[in-house]
C-alpha cells in the first residue's frame, strides 16, 4: 500500500486587501502574462538563491535590540532587479511599488508591509562592495554551474570592452574621476573604464573578470583571465603575439588568437582566411557582453570610481552566466 507523509501545517495568514488585489491582478480572465512575468519566473526557478544568501549572511546585519533587518533573500531579489532592468535606487524603489509582478517576486505585501526604501538599498550594496561580494557571487554562481552540469572546458576565449563613464566636471570636485581614464578605439577616444573577461570556448559562460581603467591595454590582464588548463586561446588582434603571457599561465595552450592580416598595405589572404575560421568560435564572447550592456543596460558607469562598478560588473557577469544557461538549468528543475 502507498505510504502517505503527512504535510507540516502551517499558520494560515490572514490575507491582505493589497495582496487580495495583487493576485486578483495575476489571474484576472483577459490578463496576458508578460514578458517581464516569463523572465521572473525562470529566474524564480534556476537562481540558486539559497547558496548565493549564504555568501551574504556572514557579513549581513544580525537581529538585534534595534529595528528588525529585512530578509537578506528579499533584499538580494530586489538587488538583482536593480541589475536586470538597470534601476536606480530611487527608481527601484518606485518600481516595486508600481509593479505588482515585481511585488510578487520580491514577496512584499503592502498590506503589511512598505517597501524598502532607496537608502536601504544603498545601503546593501554598500555592504557588497565594502567586503567585495561582488566577485564572490560570480564565483559562487560559477560553482553552482558546474555542479550542474556546466564544465570548465580547455579553450578560453579572452576580449574587453568599453564601459563610458560621464566626462562632465559638474560635481562638487570639478573633476572627472580620477579612477576612469581615456582611451582611443578606431578614430574615437573613449572615457570610463574596461570589462575583460574569460569566456569558455564550449558553453560560452563567463570563468573570470578583470576591470581596469580603460586606458590599460588589452594583454595586461591576459594571464588573469586564464584557468590555466588550456589547450586553445582565442582572442582578437588585440591579443596577437602574446605567446609567452598565454605560456607563462596556461603552458600546454595554443594561441590561436586572430593575427594582424595587413601589413605594409597589403593583406595576406592566407591570414585572413584563418582570422575568419578563429572567429566563429570567438564570437561567443560577444553573447556575454550582448546581456550585459544590451539586455542589462550596463554601458554606462553608475558610480564613481573602479571598485564599485567593478562589484556591479562581478554581479551582472553573474546573472549574465545563469541567463545564458537558463535552457538547461530549466530543464533540470522541470518534473
Amino acid at each position: 500500500m502507498p505510504v502517505f507523509i503527512p504535510r507540516k501545517m502551517t499558520k494560515m495568514k490572514q490575507q491582505t486587501l493589497a495582496m487580495a488585489a495583487d493576485q486578483e491582478a495575476g489571474f484576472a480572465q483577459h490578463r496576458k502574462p508578460t514578458r517581464r512575468d516569463a523572465f521572473l519566473q525562470t529566474m524564480e526557478s534556476i537562481v540558486p538563491w539559497a547558496a548565493l544568501c549564504a555568501v551574504i549572511e556572514p557579513h549581513y546585519p544580525k537581529a538585534g535590540n534595534g529595528r528588525p533587518p529585512i530578509g537578506l533573500e528579499r533584499m538580494l531579489r530586489i538587488h538583482f532587479i536593480q541589475h536586470w532592468f538597470n534601476l536606480a535606487d530611487l527608481s527601484c524603489e518606485e518600481a516595486l511599488y508600481d509593479s505588482a509582478s515585481l511585488r510578487r517576486f520580491v514577496g512584499i505585501d503592502l498590506g503589511r508591509e512598505p517597501v524598502p526604501d532607496a537608502t536601504t538599498l544603498l545601503k546593501f550594496r554598500r555592504l557588497l562592495n565594502e567586503h567585495k561580494l561582488g566577485e564572490a557571487l560570480f564565483a559562487k554562481v560559477g560553482q553552482e554551474l558546474q555542479a550542474r552540469g556546466f564544465k570548465v572546458n580547455t579553450g578560453t576565449i579572452v576580449d574587453a570592452t568599453l564601459i563610458s563613464a560621464p566626462s562632465s566636471t559638474k560635481n562638487a570636485d570639478k573633476a572627472r574621476d580620477p579612477e576612469m581614464h581615456q582611451t582611443r578605439k578606431g578614430q574615437q577616444w573613449y572615457f570610463g573604464m574596461k570589462l575583460h573577461i574569460g569566456v569558455d570556448s564550449q558553453t560560452g559562460l563567463a570563468h573570470s573578470a578583470v576591470v581596469t581603467a580603460a586606458n590599460i591595454h588589452d594583454k595586461h590582464p591576459l594571464p588573469d583571465l586564464l584557468h590555466g588548463q588550456e589547450r586553445r586561446v582565442y582572442g582578437d588582434s588585440a591579443y596577437a603575439s602574446q605567446k609567452t603571457l598565454i605560456r607563462g599561465k596556461a603552458p600546454k595552450a595554443h594561441d590561436f588568437t586572430n593575427q594582424r592580416s595587413r601589413r605594409g598595405g597589403v593583406v595576406d589572404e592566407g591570414i585572413r582566411s584563418k582570422n575568419r575560421n578563429k572567429s566563429k568560435i570567438r564570437a561567443r564572447v560577444e553573447h556575454v557582453f550582448g546581456v550585459v550592456k544590451k539586455l542589462w543596460g550596463f554601458t554606462k558607469v553608475r558610480y564613481r570610481g573602479l571598485e564599485k562598478n567593478a562589484t556591479q560588473a562581478f554581479t551582472a557577469l553573474a546573472l549574465a552566466n545563469i541567463y545564458l544557461g537558463r535552457k538547461e538549468l530549466l530543464a533540470q528543475v522541470r518534473p
